[in-house]
């Protein structure tokens, strides 16, 4: 049935990241999901090709995580985590340290990305006061690196229209992005850019590495657009990071559980960090929740330093909620259960060749993959940036698929459930749109 909203029912509603007068002109509103589907206000179902919000990684509306939701709320809605705790939340921390890299066996639970940024930011910067060297407070982002909106975030963070209204709040440098002419139309890792990583020699040789406390970088950063690592790139600033005595974090909120293939890219690119910011996938979307792996020395060491007492004063008073728990170990268990994580690596050539089927297409500059994410860039309008990518999005949404826009870049992330024949759809569509667009 079909469902309206009239402009003065939509006015109080402050949408976040939308130009909302252009869009309450003009809503689009989804009602209903399930599986690969979302159902609009006007009764047609489209393929959701980005995961709810890169977030719906086993589809939607899964009935082992619906009844364990249902079942948790009838039993404990809500339970403090300072000084208390409840069963669920431990076995939800256990649960996700049988999947996490090795050496990272501590969690502290967050609300989102966003708060899991901040954590791991205050993390590092208390571990080394802890260490004896309160100097190493400097953090190392990255140009074109996306980390969430909390002040944190947007400045370790490299996209300029996130903090250009709101300043920047921390002593931040940052390293060049690896979004490199000579790598367009790369299938997969590309092979130009691992030496950028040495920036990062520049940079201690201009703060000096006593002052630096944490680099953090998206394995693959996702609103800028998918950009990938060169090959071997991550590896390098592992090495570097350990030469120098810094910290390396990596922000998975859109890498984890399962996006490319493994776990986490941790996994897939062979190299660990000494922490790692999640959410997003973690619940499948249903309910908001983050993590933040830690290496568990760091964690022992603010442990001996607590003396009994309280080690971290850091928190929220929905970290490890009952039925945010409830929702994530339901989803870990659909995940295992259908092998998801599998099945993202077994379909990344056959997406990566459709993806890649759209070279040559009106406008098309760049076309970029890994797993299942891609992105497919086009030739910004002069003045007018990011229009032509907006229209492809409107287009393709009208002819049935849900793909993202940002800036002049298409992203395509679909669930991890996804079957060839809906991958061919999304990309035909797409195509077609692309191709209708001047």
């Amino acid at each position: 049935m079909a469902i309206n909203l009239s402009r003065e029912e939509m006015e109080s509603f402050w949408m976040p990241f939308t130009a909302n007068t252009t869009f309450k002109a003009d809503p689009r509103l989804l009602t209903h999901a399930d599986g690969m589907h979302y159902t609009t206000h006007d009764d047609r179902q489209i393929i959701d090709g980005t995961a709810g919000l890169w977030c719906c990684n086993a589809g939607h509306n899964r009935s082992k995580i619906t009844e364990a939701v249902t079942k948790q709320l009838s039993t404990l809605d809500f339970a403090p985590t300072f000084q208390m705790g409840h069963p669920i939340g431990f076995e939800l921390a256990n649960r996700l340290t049988e999947i996490s890299p090795k050496g990272l066996d501590s969690v502290f639970f967050t609300n989102s990305g966003s708060e899991s940024v901040e954590t791991a930011l205050k993390i590092a910067r208390a571990y080394w006061r802890l260490k004896g060297k309160p100097g190493k407070a400097k953090l190392v982002g990255r140009i074109k690196g996306y980390h969430g909106v909390n002040f944190g975030g947007i400045s370790v963070g490299g996209l300029v229209m996130n903090r250009k209204h709101f300043g920047q709040t921390l002593d931040v440098d940052h390293l060049p992005h690896t979004l490199l002419e000579k790598n367009r139309f790369s299938k997969g890792l590309p092979d130009h850019g691992t030496e950028l990583a040495n920036n990062l020699e520049d940079l201690v040789g201009l703060h000096d590495a006593e002052n630096i406390a944490a680099v953090i970088v998206e394995p693959i950063s996702g609103s800028a657009g998918v950009i990938l690592p060169p090959k071997g790139y991550l590896k390098r600033l592992r090495e570097l990071c350990d030469k120098h005595d810094i910290l390396l974090i990596f922000d998975e909120v859109i890498t984890g559980y399962g996006r490319v293939g493994a776990a986490f890219a941790a996994d897939e690119f062979e190299v660990t960090p000494d922490l790692i910011t999640t959410a997003k996938g973690l619940t499948n979307g249903v309910i908001p929740m983050g993590a933040v792996f830690v290496r568990k020395d760091i964690n022992e060491t603010f442990l001996a330093a607590g003396n009994g007492a309280i080690e971290l004063f850091h928190g929220y008073t929905y970290s490890a909620h009952p039925v945010a728990c409830a929702a994530a170990i339901a989803t870990l268990d659909v995940y295992k259960e259908d092998d998801l994580f599998a099945r993202a690596k077994s379909l990344h050539h056959y997406f990566e060749d459709a993806v890649h089927s759209l070279k040559g297409h009106n406008n098309v500059i760049d076309i970029r993959n890994y797993g299942l994410v891609g992105a497919v860039e086009l030739q910004p309008r002069e003045g007018k940036p990011g229009a032509r990518a907006y229209e492809v999005f409107k287009k393709v949404y009208e002819t049935g698929a849900l793909v993202r826009q940002t800036g002049d870049i298409i992203a395509i992330s679909p669930p991890l459930i996804i079957e060839k024949e809906q991958i061919d759809r999304i990309i035909n569509l797409l195509g077609d749109a692309i191709n209708a667009v001047d």
